[in-house]
């Protein structure tokens, strides 16, 4: 996971966690990457293919993105998601 800090102010810092899963299958076929968080887009006889189309909704709906790409490795792919995020003054400077 990574933090970006956007910028601060007198509210806090606020910015963005990237959390990225990497796997080393087969990748996402060519043919359904450009469409893959859409409805019903599956290359499996498994599930019914809403499972992606429903996490990029989730994910959007708290104001950040999902994607998808292939590993450059040509081993496997790596899904990220990007959300907003923002610390209140008193947790940025929290003693722990």
């Amino acid at each position: 996971m990574e933090h970006k800090k956007s910028n601060k102010d007198t509210k806090g810092i606020k910015g963005t966690i990237v959390v990225s899963i990497k796997d080393n299958g087969e990748g996402i076929d060519k043919e359904i990457l450009p469409r893959l968080f859409t409805k019903f887009v599956s290359k499996s006889f498994q599930g019914d293919g809403l499972g992606l189309y429903i996490s990029k909704s989730i994910v959007e709906a708290h104001g950040g993105q999902l994607w998808a790409e292939n590993n450059v490795d040509g081993k496997g792919a790596t899904f990220r998601f990007e959300l907003p995020i923002e610390l209140k003054s008193e947790q940025v400077h929290k003693k722990t």
